[in-house]
Protein backbone atom coordinates (compact mmCIF):
# COMPACT_ATOMS: atom_id res chain seq x y z
CA UNK A 1 0.00 0.00 0.00
CA UNK A 2 1.29 3.46 -0.93
CA UNK A 3 1.88 5.47 2.22
CA UNK A 4 2.66 8.84 0.74
CA UNK A 5 -0.06 11.59 -0.72
CA UNK A 6 -1.16 15.21 -1.70
CA UNK A 7 -4.17 16.78 -1.12
CA UNK A 8 -4.30 19.52 -3.12
CA UNK A 9 -7.64 22.07 -3.87
CA UNK A 10 -8.20 24.58 -6.70
CA UNK A 11 -10.73 27.24 -6.20
CA UNK A 12 -11.81 28.39 -9.85
CA UNK A 13 -11.65 32.13 -10.86
CA UNK A 14 -15.52 33.19 -11.46
CA UNK A 15 -16.08 32.56 -15.65
CA UNK A 16 -12.92 30.31 -15.26
CA UNK A 17 -14.64 27.35 -14.11
CA UNK A 18 -14.63 25.18 -17.25
CA UNK A 19 -11.05 26.52 -17.82
CA UNK A 20 -9.67 24.75 -14.92
CA UNK A 21 -11.61 21.93 -15.57
CA UNK A 22 -10.31 21.37 -18.80
CA UNK A 23 -6.66 21.90 -17.57
CA UNK A 24 -6.83 19.97 -14.71
CA UNK A 25 -8.13 16.93 -17.19
CA UNK A 26 -5.68 17.64 -19.54
CA UNK A 27 -2.78 17.68 -16.87
CA UNK A 28 -3.47 13.76 -16.48
CA UNK A 29 -0.95 13.42 -19.87
CA UNK A 30 1.97 15.02 -17.62
CA UNK A 31 1.05 12.62 -14.76
CA UNK A 32 1.55 9.25 -16.87
CA UNK A 33 5.41 10.28 -17.72
CA UNK A 34 6.01 10.07 -14.10
CA UNK A 35 6.88 6.59 -12.96
CA UNK A 36 6.47 7.41 -9.46
CA UNK A 37 3.36 9.10 -9.61
CA UNK A 38 0.91 5.59 -8.82
CA UNK A 39 -2.51 7.15 -9.00
CA UNK A 40 -3.81 10.55 -9.59
CA UNK A 41 -7.54 12.15 -9.28
CA UNK A 42 -9.01 15.04 -10.38
CA UNK A 43 -12.15 15.69 -9.35
CA UNK A 44 -14.90 18.66 -8.82
CA UNK A 45 -16.22 19.33 -5.93
CA UNK A 46 -18.52 22.03 -6.93
CA UNK A 47 -19.43 24.61 -9.46
CA UNK A 48 -16.03 26.37 -8.90
CA UNK A 49 -14.18 24.01 -6.65
CA UNK A 50 -11.72 21.31 -7.66
CA UNK A 51 -9.21 19.19 -6.19
CA UNK A 52 -6.02 16.48 -6.80
CA UNK A 53 -5.08 13.48 -4.92
CA UNK A 54 -2.31 11.75 -5.89
CA UNK A 55 -0.92 8.52 -4.45
CA UNK A 56 3.09 7.77 -4.24
CA UNK A 57 5.45 4.86 -2.38
CA UNK A 58 7.90 6.95 -1.53
CA UNK A 59 8.71 10.76 -0.07
CA UNK A 60 10.64 10.80 -3.00
CA UNK A 61 8.18 10.30 -5.69
CA UNK A 62 6.30 12.40 -4.28
CA UNK A 63 8.96 15.67 -4.15
CA UNK A 64 9.69 14.59 -7.24
CA UNK A 65 5.96 15.11 -8.56
CA UNK A 66 5.69 18.58 -6.38
CA UNK A 67 8.84 19.49 -8.31
CA UNK A 68 7.31 18.23 -11.57
CA UNK A 69 5.83 20.00 -14.61
CA UNK A 70 2.16 19.38 -13.05
CA UNK A 71 3.26 22.20 -10.24
CA UNK A 72 4.83 24.06 -12.86
CA UNK A 73 1.99 24.12 -14.87
CA UNK A 74 -0.53 25.10 -12.22
CA UNK A 75 1.53 28.14 -10.94
CA UNK A 76 2.10 29.59 -14.77
CA UNK A 77 -2.00 29.56 -15.06
CA UNK A 78 -2.43 30.55 -11.75
CA UNK A 79 -3.25 33.67 -12.53
CA UNK A 80 -5.38 33.43 -14.62
CA UNK A 81 -7.69 30.44 -13.60
CA UNK A 82 -7.33 30.61 -9.52
CA UNK A 83 -9.17 32.66 -7.31
CA UNK A 84 -6.84 32.10 -4.84
CA UNK A 85 -3.50 30.04 -4.45
CA UNK A 86 -3.91 26.84 -4.10
CA UNK A 87 -3.46 24.40 -1.23
CA UNK A 88 -1.19 22.15 -1.63
CA UNK A 89 -0.86 19.31 1.44
CA UNK A 90 1.15 16.54 1.79
CA UNK A 91 -0.46 13.70 3.86
CA UNK A 92 -0.04 10.13 4.95
CA UNK A 93 -2.32 7.41 3.78
CA UNK A 94 -3.48 5.28 6.63
CA UNK A 95 -5.47 2.92 4.80
CA UNK A 96 -6.60 1.63 1.35
CA UNK A 97 -9.01 -0.39 -0.55
CA UNK A 98 -6.42 -1.45 -3.55
CA UNK A 99 -7.63 -3.46 -6.42
CA UNK A 100 -6.11 -7.12 -6.25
Amino acid sequence: MPSYAILAEFEARPGKEEDLARFLAGAKAVVDDEPGTLTWYAVRVSQSSFRIFDTFDTEEARQAHLDGKVPEAIQAHAEELLAAPPVITPVTLLAAKLPA
